[in-house]
């Protein structure tokens, strides 16, 4: 199907993503060149290995040039296990956020002070632009790299969760920072450095936190079930214009002893306020029930995978199908 412009739907939603993908490196780069490395903050990913090396070489290589070159290494080792369309989306987001980053840097940090100088409230800020930024790009099917290739290496080679490994090589990143030059004895060491390090948690988790919840909140799925008069209205209306399935159950009315249909359609939160007027539009006296639920995996909305181990200690990934899907066959 083509568009005004020419373009077809699945090239104009892949733009989209470029563009939004672009929106939120630059996001994640404001956040850490603006609020973060100014106070010399180590937080987690290759962005924090990058810090380390920086302030190691004091302010000579930047953080930019060692996360790049990182990243391309962790691609070539990872090639073979991750796959090519995930190197190749890696290489895209690593290549947008190391410019990003490197321009964002050589303008904070020739500032010569912090844009705000309270460091707990520049942490949080920062993490949170961070977090958003991360998230956003993760909605749209784009990577940064960094970590998730280690992660999605783990996760290919062993049981270990992404989340868990992650978490694991995040946490080793800012730990390191104690080791960064300094002058006077060990206790003096540990003095100035575990508060940095502290802060270098916060922000990693803050950051993580805030983009599990545009992640999840993009996958808030919302379960209907309708009960009309119209149904096969009803029905067609939600597949031709709201662009969802629906699934046709056999009911009876206890009290009237007569037969029903019953309509279930699962769709995104943000879609459910146009089911709601389009099925209202059709049959005023409709009976419905709307039901948050925790997620709609199949076709149309998320992949939900199952690792089991074989005894010959091969994996098998499952998949749910929607009702849809499983009546279709």
């Amino acid at each position: 199907m083509k568009t005004m412009f020419g373009f077809s739907i699945s090239r104009k939603s892949l733009i989209f993503d470029y563009i939004m993908i672009i929106v939120g490196i630059f996001m994640y780069a404001f956040g850490f060149c603006a609020f973060i490395l100014p106070h010399k903050i180590v937080m987690g990913g290759l962005t924090g290995v990058g810090t380390l090396v920086y302030f190691a070489t004091n302010e000579t290589i930047p953080v930019a040039a060692t996360q790049y070159a990182l990243n391309l290494l962790l691609l070539a080792f990872a090639f073979r296990i991750v796959g090519k369309t995930f190197v190749i989306r890696t290489i895209f987001g690593a290549t947008v956020v190391s410019l990003s980053i490197g321009v964002g840097e050589a303008f904070f940090m020739s500032l010569g002070h912090p844009i705000l100088e309270d460091m707990s409230l520049s942490a949080i800020l920062g993490a949170i632009i961070c977090g958003l930024g991360v998230g956003t790009v993760l909605i749209h099917n784009g990577s940064t790299g960094g970590t998730d290739i280690v992660a999605s290496m783990v996760n290919k080679l062993s049981n270990v969760s992404i989340g868990r490994a992650m978490v694991i090589t995040d946490m080793v990143i800012v730990s390191s920072s104690i080791f960064l030059p300094f002058d006077g004895t060990f206790g003096e060491r540990l003095e100035a450095r575990v508060p940095i390090i502290v802060y270098g948690y916060v922000v990693t988790f803050v950051a993580s936190y805030c983009a599990d919840m545009i992640v999840v909140g993009n996958r808030q799925a919302v379960q209907f079930i309708i009960f009309s008069r119209e149904w096969q209205t009803i029905a067609d209306a939600v597949n031709n214009e709201a662009k969802r399935g629906v699934t046709v159950l056999d009911g009876e009315g206890w009290y009237s002893k007569k037969p029903i249909k019953i309509l279930m359609v699962w769709c995104r939160k943000i879609e459910a306020p146009g089911i709601m007027r389009l099925v209202k539009g059709i049959d005023d006296d409709a009976f419905i029930t709307q039901g948050a639920v925790n997620g709609v995996f199949g076709k149309g909305f998320d992949m939900y995978k199952v690792k089991i181990k074989s005894k010959k200690n091969h994996t098998t990934t499952l998949q749910t199908d929607t009702a849809e899907q499983i009546g279709q066959r």
